[in-house]
């Protein structure tokens, strides 16, 4: 990619460097595609997948020929998989699988001290995902409203933390439902990200934070989402998101045998754009470009762009509960810096450390959150306070 529409006023950190590199590094990453031999980029600096039809339809599992009912059955399996909230209860897990996984992602609730003690001395910077983090997961993606609680406790932790929204909404959706002008937001997975709008007490020296990685692809992207419009409005219950920088097909309200009807019908529009990839979440699939960036990679370029790249005094703690956090989740564990939670209410394999059950979960650690710290400071504040009458008494 290009280092296009990236803005950085923090000439000292070398950011427009580092993000051109990584902008351009080769694409790939989780994906229900494979990729093929890549061809000529059409743009220098741009890369592409090559992806037939019969390896798009084998990808998705629902090519109809030589066992394709197999297929039919376990891509049918996985969207259940990858939507924890689907209607019907889960088969029940034995004691000792509910109790191995517990043990290896304890709730950040009961764990908080070992949390905090682990961060002493250093900066945290939180990291939150909105749908089903901050906000319940619900059947219409345009009333995922969050409460006026949580939204007051996120308030207050920015107060006390450099925090940003990561989320793979369009980054003005996002902003629409949170409305906190004082935090950072990276929408589209990370592919559009700004910072706060009106003054930080945590930037060290930026003026603005701007960068959008994949901007050459928006004709691109209004075209697939006129043409997904198209194809699946005979199908009750689907809806396209266009969230600028990438798509959202949400599934959350189409009875299931309709699906692999909605999967041929995405998978018709797919064929013909080789460039972008397809990857499911909650009850959505979602179409983003190639380019290897996710919301790991936005939660670097913030680190960087706050002024902590390669510092080892900071803590970044990452909260969410997609798919798609995981790609956070594992840059954490590989810095060895911070951790990450993932709120669930089933297990499953995460490189999260911790977990949470729901959004009320997630506020009621926030809110401790910022009760330790605020304690912590009146407790250097009365130090300090003791350390000076001390010295007023000292003789000269």
């Amino acid at each position: 990619m290009t280092n296009q529409n990236v803005v950085v006023s923090d000439g000292k950190s070398g950011i427009n460097m580092a993000i051109t590199a990584a902008a351009a590094a080769a694409v790939s990453g989780s994906s229900l595609f494979t990729t093929a031999a890549q061809k000529p980029p059409a743009v220098p600096g741009t890369s592409y997948i090559t992806i037939s039809k019969k390896k798009l339809l084998q990808n998705l599992d629902i090519n109809a020929g030589g066992g394709g009912g197999a297929r039919i059955n376990a891509w049918v399996d996985s969207m259940r998989a990858s939507s924890p909230t689907h209607i019907k209860s889960p088969p029940p897990l034995s004691g000792d699988h509910q109790s191995s996984w517990t043990v290896q992602h304890p709730s950040a609730l009961d764990m908080f001290e070992e949390i905090t003690n682990a961060s002493k001395g250093k900066q945290i910077v939180m990291f939150l995902d909105y749908d089903g983090t901050l906000s319940p997961i619900v059947d219409d993606p345009d009333r995922a409203f969050m409460s006026e609680s949580m939204r007051a406790t996120v308030r207050k932790l920015a107060r006390y933390f450099p925090t940003a929204i990561v989320s793979g909404r369009c980054r003005d959706k996002v902003y629409s439902f949170v409305r906190l002008a004082e935090l950072y937001y990276a929408g589209s997975h990370g592919m559009d990200i700004k910072g706060p709008s009106k003054g930080s007490i945590h930037k060290k020296g930026a003026e603005a934070v701007l960068f959008q990685p994949a901007s050459e692809y928006i004709p691109m992207i209004d075209e697939v989402y006129k043409a997904l419009l198209e194809v699946t409005k005979a199908t009750p219950g689907a809806k396209v998101e266009n969230n600028k920088f990438c798509l959202s097909v949400h599934f959350r309200c189409v009875d299931e045998k309709k699906w692999i009807e909605l999967a041929k019908q995405v998978g018709s529009v797919m064929e013909g754009y080789p460039d972008l990839r397809l990857t499911q979440g909650r009850k959505v699939l979602e179409i983003r470009p190639t380019i290897k960036w996710d919301k790991g990679k936005a939660l670097e370029f913030l680190l960087e762009s706050l002024g902590y790249a390669n510092c080892a005094d900071v803590f970044p703690v990452y909260i969410g509960d997609d798919r798609t956090d995981e790609d956070a989740f594992k840059v954490l564990r590989e810095r060895g810096q911070g951790f990450g939670i993932l709120v669930s209410k089933t297990p499953k394999e995460t490189n999260a450390s911790y977990s949470l059950q729901e959004p009320t979960e997630v506020m009621a650690f926030l809110r401790r959150l910022v009760d330790w710290k605020k304690s912590s400071l009146r407790k250097q504040f009365r130090m300090r306070r003791r350390l000076e009458e001390i010295n007023m008494f000292l003789p000269n």
